[in-house]
């Protein structure tokens, strides 16, 4: 695949999504991008880094949102485009700087924030719709409907963004963001920029207003000015479109993923003469004339997007006002539970809500290919679990917690975070895992569990957070605990990367986005300096790390932390050979007559150990076992056995 920056106006290329927004970012001439990995969103910096030194500009991963966007907006007020990603979890983060930045305005050149949704959480611990903060904070708001829309809408929006005055939002899905398709490509200028501070003047104020970068209350009404005007420039966006006939059945009104999908539906329903799209790429503010033409050509309207009821919300308020005279419209979806507002939206899903709507039969297949699919056996159809890569620190470090708390014998838990570790949660980490909610959460909870002593609580709790996780938002609470004397103990799971995303460093790691050496910021150093206890073991060593976790959890007063630094396997396995050649004896592996109810295969469930039903013996996997050599502790008859690699 062609870098995002190839140099080939005019040609066809596929890219996903994600690139695709990094490649109009580059057509836009921005000079300054930075973000904090989350999936669906983390693609776009990491495109940008790899061509970041060749087109002269500046990619960073910031040790979290909100320093990412405090520092994009920096060099907007110095004059330099900037493009700062995240994905919606990190809109909350990011909200109090948001509020004031509409109120002080940006500088001369403009910056976009690109936000990615996960509708039905593939990889997140919720799936919020981010477009209702746009509204809530007058901030322009556009999302493409295609891939060729997710390039080209960022030159657009940069425009608007100069034009205007203030930051803009692009919002994606993970639909959008990871899907692939082909996109025309445009020409990436060459921008000599040119960083310098200096007061200049609101382009959208009625009168000549110096920015002075501080909010005010009077820019108040400055931004609902702004957003007028802005409107007025949505009426005749090329992003904005009707396709269908005069006077439809039924008009759909859709934007982002629903627009492909209300494409696919229609056309499946061979219903292109009854049903009319209006889809919408400028999402806020609302183009009011064009929304009100469309309305008056049905009598039926369904609204299809994921995963809030925005448009719809919108729009029913914006009718609502309309005079006696004009058209009253018959509105359907999530308030008619036509559509969901959760889970993804598929084209399965816009088939029912037309169909329910226009009261239509459709039959997606034949009876007899649906007998044929009820006829498959069972059996070829496998269930798979999610769980840790084999040879993954993750899993040692929670058999060695598990134990300790077992040992410890006061029914102690642990809260947890986001991360590859979330899955601790279920079998992978022998559900230890209590809590989880937002980042670093699991440690402001610790610190409220670790106050309760006083009425009578008396259970150890363990916070475990990830090494990335660490930096982003753990400090605080951690120097909350210390200065508190809150009784817990804080585990960082330290594999030396941003595992869960992608790898991408952190001011743990030795190289920046841009490929060069950074500065390493010691978590042991941090953790003395704030003044807790710091213990650092390495999880493979299951005696030791046990031991210490134990010896940390009886400690009882004070926060105190255990490093448990191992490298992820995949990042390892890049770099090394396997350290070890893993083998069970079938004369001592007893099976289901060992009495330890198949601890490796059923309890300590590595996908590298797999069980023979045959022979009932358990086995190694050779093709996906990465040969750690963890499981020949964990085993009570000594059946696996490692080989050291010479």
């Amino acid at each position: 695949m062609p870098h995002i920056d190839i140099d080939a106006p005019g040609s066809n290329q596929l890219f996903i999504g994600n690139e695709a927004m990094a490649r109009g970012a580059l057509e836009a001439g921005i000079g300054w991008a930075s973000a904090y990995p989350g999936t669906p969103s983390s693609e776009i910096l990491s495109s940008l880094a790899e061509v970041a030194k060749k087109r002269d500009i500046y990619v960073e991963w910031s040790v979290n949102e909100k320093v990412a966007i405090e520092a994009g907006a920096a060099a907007s007020f110095a004059g330099v485009r900037s493009l700062v990603a995240m994905k919606m979890n990190g809109l909350n983060v990011v909200i109090d700087f948001l509020s004031t930045i509409i109120l002080s305005g940006i500088g001369k050149k403009g910056l976009v924030l690109m936000v990615g949704d996960d509708p039905a959480a593939h990889s997140s611990s919720n799936e919020t719709d981010s477009r209702p903060v746009s509204r809530w904070l007058d901030i322009p708001l556009v999302e493409p409907g295609d891939f060729q829309e997710a390039k080209d809408m960022m030159p657009y929006l940069y425009d608007i963004s100069e034009e205007f005055g203030t930051i803009c939002i692009m919002r994606s899905v993970t639909r959008v963001a990871h899907a692939r398709g082909n996109i025309r490509l445009g020409e990436i200028p060459v921008v000599k920029h040119k960083a310098r501070f200096e007061q200049y003047f609101d382009p959208a104020a009625p009168m000549p207003t110096p920015i002075m970068c501080i909010p005010s209350s009077f820019r108040h009404m400055f931004q609902h000015m702004r957003i007028e005007k802005i409107r007025e420039k949505f009426e005749s966006s090329p992003y904005n479109k009707y396709v269908g006939p005069e006077k439809p059945d039924l008009l759909i009104v859709t934007s982002g993923s629903g627009w492909l999908y209300s494409q696919d539906a229609v056309n499946a329903l061979k219903a292109e003469n009854r049903i009319g799209i209006l889809k919408l790429g400028t999402l806020w503010p609302l183009p009011e004339k064009l929304v009100k033409s469309c309305l008056s050509r049905a009598d039926k309207v369904l609204f299809i997007e994921e995963t809030d009821p925005f448009l719809e919300g919108v729009i029913m308020e914006f009718a609502a006002g309309f005079s006696p005279e004009s058209k009253r419209n018959l509105f359907y979806g999530n308030h008619t539970r036509h559509l969901n507002s959760f889970g993804e939206l598929t084209p399965d899903a816009v088939i029912k809500a037309i169909t329910g709507v226009l009261d239509i039969k459709y039959a997606p297949r034949d009876a007899d290919y649906m007998k044929k699919v009820e006829a498959v056996p069972q059996q070829y159809v496998m269930d798979r679990l999610l769980t840790f890569c084999p040879g993954c620190p993750h899993r040692a470090s929670f058999w060695a917690i598990k134990n300790a708390l077992a040992m410890d014998g006061r029914n102690g838990f642990v809260t947890g975070d986001i991360g590859c570790y979330t899955m601790a949660l279920g079998p992978a980490g022998f559900f230890q895992t209590r809590t989880h909610q937002c980042m670093g959460a699991g440690a402001g909870l610790a610190n409220g569990f670790g106050q309760l002593h006083r009425f009578g609580f008396d259970q150890p709790v363990v916070s475990v957070v990830g090494d990335s996780t660490f930096y982003h938002s753990i400090i605080p609470s951690l120097v909350n605990g210390v200065h508190n004397h809150s009784d817990f103990t804080l585990v960082i799971l330290d594999n030396g990367a941003t595992a869960m995303t992608g790898f991408q460093p952190h001011p743990g790691t030795e190289l920046t986005a841009m490929g060069e050496p950074a500065a390493q910021i010691s978590m042991e150093n941090i953790c003395r300096a704030i003044g807790a206890r710091v213990e650092v073991c390495d999880p493979f060593d299951l005696k030791n790390t046990t031991r210490t976790m134990l010896d940390l959890i009886e400690q009882k007063e004070g926060a105190r932390v255990a490093i448990m630094r191992r490298t992820c396997e995949l990042v390892r396995q890049k770099k090394e050979e396997k350290p070890y050649k893993m083998k069970i004896d079938p004369e001592k592996c007893l099976g289901e007559d060992c009495g330890c109810n198949r601890l490796c295969t059923r309890v300590f469930r590595c996908p590298g150990l797999i069980w023979d039903p045959v022979s009932g013996k358990s086995k190694i996997d050779e093709v996906i076992c990465n040969e750690c050599g963890v499981c020949a502790d964990i085993c009570p008859e000594g059946a696996i056995t490692r080989e050291a690699v010479t």
